[in-house]
Formats: structure tokens, C-alpha cells, sequence
């Protein structure tokens, strides 16, 4: 597996990771057997980027990464981990946000008791508090950072400007965002930010939530996800048109003799050597498939004949409904 840098911090990492969101039912059922297979296969491929949160699977993924280190002592030293916090439920029973510093701590303290770890390497606000300045949350990352229980610090699904201003009180290590040949609005101003202030893009849904493999989800299986149900990417007429789209990038992978969820992370990676591109997955087949993509060498001719198949804007419908746009940052 080939390695690279988190943004400027030094912390050396694996060109590809893992989204340990698939440790919970998100996508359907699975298992913790299942889970601590991916994390063999991982050490088996050199894979070290380990991408979780708190709120995934109500602290299960977590606890399934503890339960893994636990059986698997030597195997913290060769995981790159990170976590996130700031999804919280309110008085009222609703999906609210919080970056108030008690309670990013407060958190924090929990993921590292449940990862049976004394420290994470990297830890992000998993979505901002809009009316809280950012300054002020940047400068809660300093000083988690200065205590020891985390190693780098970064944001999740913020616009470039709010990297900007949090860049100007501490090093903003890493931020993560959806990226990929589906979702390309990061390079509408994030993907320079992050190159030019020396900090990771970490690109999660790399394969486009299964359109950019060769066995995406089919209209019969989305009642079963209720994230996919009321995604507008996956409505009926929506889904059918973005299937049939990607039928010709399926065609073109096969043509070039590669597995479609390989040849979507290897165009991530010709994206800056600050791309990060965490697949997640249930699979082990599958998760073999989008390791692959840190094999192959892409030429311009080839990066040209995917964009041709798959231009800019080529989508049909938006990245999240109204309910799940409560938290990232619009910016284009």
C-alpha cells in the first residue's frame, strides 16, 4: 500500500482507508466477526487510515475497534485513528449539534474508553455548530491536541472559508468531505484550500454509495437503507438515470481490465497527494476491490476517458435532502 502524509502534521498513513461507518447497519446488517475481518485484511494490505465516530451505530463502531485492539494489542501501533464528535440529540428528541468544549471533551473521553486507547490520532468536529465561531471551536482543537488525546486535529463538511478562518488560530490538520467522481463540488474551492493551508482532504463515499461499482444498489434494496430511501440520488427517476450513466463507467473499467470501485478510488488519487480517499464497506471482496485503486497508475489519457464517461454535473439529483443538509456547509 503506498503511503502518504496527513496534510503538514507529519503523521504517515495509508494512501487509501477505511469509513468505519459500515461497522453499523447503515448500509444493512453486519457484524462485529465481520468487522474485525476488515480490520485483518487491513493489516494484511498495510492499510492504516481508520476512519470512525462516535454516533456511528450508537458508539458499535467504536466498541468493535476497542474489541478488535483488545484481541489485537499490537495492532494500535499500526492504525492511523480517527474519530468525530458533535452529533448529539436535543431536548426534543432531534438530531442537534454541539461544539460547545465540555462537550467535544466530554466525547472525546468516551471514544477513547470505548477504543480502549489513551489517545486517538486524529480528531474532528464531525459537523459545525453554525452559530458558535469557528475561531472559538478551533481553538477547543488546540488544546485537545495540547492534552495529549489526540495527535491532529481537523473539521468535517466545512466550506473552504471556514478553513480558512480556522487555519488562521490553529493547523487544521485534515477535513473531511463527500468526494468523488459523483460529488466533485470539493474542487469548487476545498480541494486548493487544503493544498495550499497543508491539510488532508479525507474524501469519504469515494464509490458514490455503490453507483461507482460494478454491483451498485438497486431500486428494489433502498427501502431497506433509510438514508438511500429519501436520498434524492436514489429517488425513483433520479436512481434509474444515474444507474444507467454509470453503466458506461462500469463498461469502461472492464474494458481497462479493473474492478469499477478501483478505478474510482485511483481517480481520487490523482486528485493531490492530500487526497485521502476512505471507501467503506461490509465486504472484505469488495473492500479488496477499492484497495486496488492504490495500484493503479492512471495516465492523463486515462483520467480523460473517465471524465469523459463521467463529466462534471452528470448526477440527477442532489447529494442530500432538505433533513440531511442540517450540518454541512453549503458553499457553491
Amino acid at each position: 500500500m503506498q503511503k502518504r502524509r496527513l496534510g503538514s502534521s507529519g503523521i504517515e498513513l495509508s494512501a487509501i482507508g477505511y469509513g468505519a461507518m459500515s461497522f453499523s447497519d447503515f448500509y444493512g446488517p453486519t457484524s462485529e466477526e465481520a468487522s474485525h475481518a476488515i480490520l485483518d485484511l487491513m493489516r494484511e494490505r498495510g492499510v492504516s487510515h481508520l476512519d470512525t465516530a462516535n454516533v456511528y451505530g450508537g458508539g458499535r463502531s467504536e466498541r468493535w475497534i476497542g474489541s478488535y485492539l483488545a484481541k489485537n494489542p499490537s495492532a494500535r501501533d499500526e492504525f492511523v485513528i480517527a474519530t468525530k464528535a458533535s452529533i448529539t440529540t436535543g431536548a426534543d428528541g432531534k438530531r442537534a449539534l454541539s461544539n460547545d468544549p465540555a462537550h467535544l471533551e466530554a466525547e472525546l473521553d468516551k471514544s477513547l474508553q470505548k477504543l480502549g486507547v489513551d489517545h486517538v490520532d486524529l480528531f474532528y468536529i464531525h459537523r459545525r455548530e453554525a452559530a458558535r465561531p469557528i475561531e472559538e471551536v478551533a481553538e477547543t482543537l488546540a488544546r485537545l491536541k495540547a492534552s495529549g488525546k489526540t495527535r491532529a486535529v481537523g473539521f468535517s463538511e466545512i466550506a473552504p472559508a471556514s478553513l480558512r478562518r480556522a487555519a488562521a488560530v490553529t493547523h487544521i490538520d485534515a477535513v473531511q468531505s463527500e468526494y468523488s467522481l459523483q460529488t466533485r463540488s470539493p474542487e469548487l474551492g476545498l480541494v486548493q484550500a487544503c493544498s495550499e493551508l497543508g491539510t488532508a482532504l479525507v474524501a469519504f463515499s469515494p464509490v458514490g454509495r455503490s453507483l461507482l461499482t460494478d454491483h451498485p444498489i438497486l431500486p428494489d434494496r433502498i427501502t431497506e437503507i433509510p438514508f438511500m430511501a429519501s436520498n434524492p440520488r436514489f429517488q425513483p427517476g433520479n436512481h434509474e438515470a444515474n444507474l444507467k450513466i454509470t453503466d458506461g463507467f462500469r463498461a469502461l473499467a472492464a474494458e481497462m481490465g479493473e474492478p469499477a470501485a478501483a478505478l474510482a478510488n485511483a481517480w481520487l488519487l490523482t486528485r493531490g497527494e492530500h487526497v485521502l480517499p476512505i471507501p467503506g464497506t461490509r465486504s472484505v471482496e469488495h473492500f479488496k476491490e477499492c484497495l486496488r485503486g492504490a495500484e493503479i497508475t492512471l495516465t492523463a489519457e486515462d483520467v480523460a476517458r473517465i471524465e469523459a464517461v463521467l463529466p462534471v454535473g452528470w448526477a440527477h439529483g442532489d447529494r442530500y435532502d432538505d433533513a440531511q443538509w442540517i450540518g454541512p456547509e453549503r458553499y457553491c
